[in-house]
């Protein structure tokens, strides 16, 4: 099984794109985020017709996320488990056959300190607290997480230190969530540094590779002694009007 991930920043830009790929890739299940798009607009029957279903929670002009899948997606839930009212999609959720998947678009946070950085942290424990209620499945949570993990995911830890994406407090969230249960995926496979999944539209960020790896497929225990190879698409970040996140992914022998 194939499972990936990619923050499309903007699926009504980018649905050719994300045709194209899937049709080259073949991935069994994708998680989006930044769809971008309100609930009627996702194209949920032209993806029908191709091959996926697919679960979604969308927006107008912001956030958004989905859930595409080759197989029916059961027990969908467009929020976290504790039932507080937030108008931001940014999670959701759905069984594939013997396994629950999320789909997960972090909040950015703005500024550390701030009352979006705050809520930042909030939003990760909310997060983790679901994730320790997860017993009876195997599970993954994918997507923009908006914290690049440790200095290896950073193309300049000096120069990033303390900001945004890079504090020590998104990145104890991050790891408190890892330690509710999950694995990176895709460091079970690759240790080096230099790999990223986003890079800024602005000066020459791409063609010199100054990146941060701020997306990422976390596997329960248990999928994660399965997982056979992970990766990041680089390639999707090239092209003509690229989203400025790579897809990930991460194979499963199950």
């Amino acid at each position: 099984m194939k499972i990936a991930s990619w923050n499309i920043n903007s699926l009504r830009k980018r649905q050719e794109r994300l045709f194209a790929w899937l049709e080259g890739t073949k991935p069994d299940i994708v998680c989006l985020q930044e769809t971008k798009c309100r609930d009627e607009q996702f194209p949920a029957l032209a993806l029908q017709a191709v091959g996926y279903h697919s679960a979604y929670h969308g927006e107008k002009s912001y956030n958004g996320v989905a859930i595409l899948s080759k197989t029916n997606l059961r027990d969908v839930r467009a929020s976290l488990c504790d039932e507080i009212v937030d108008p931001q999609a940014r999670v959701i959720a759905a069984r594939i056959d013997n396994l629950r998947v999320y789909s997960i678009y972090a909040p950015n946070g703005q500024a550390v300190g701030s009352p979006a950085y705050e809520y930042k942290l909030n939003w990760y424990a909310r997060l983790r607290d679901c994730i320790t209620k997860e017993k009876d499945l195997d599970f993954v949570v994918c997507g923009d997480f908006n914290v690049a993990p440790g200095d290896a995911d950073v193309y300049d830890p000096a120069l990033w230190r303390g900001a945004i994406m890079c504090s020590d407090g998104e990145r104890a969230a991050f790891q408190q969530l890892c330690d509710a249960g999950l694995t990176d995926t895709l460091r079970l496979h690759h240790k080096e540094s230099g790999l990223f999944s986003w890079w800024d539209y602005r000066l020459l960020s791409f063609p010199k590779n100054r990146g941060l790896r701020i997306d990422a497929i976390l596997a329960s225990k248990s999928l994660a002694t399965k997982c056979t190879d992970a990766g990041i698409d680089r390639e999707m970040r090239k092209g003509k009007e690229p989203s400025d996140h790579a897809p990930v992914w991460a194979e499963f022998d199950l």
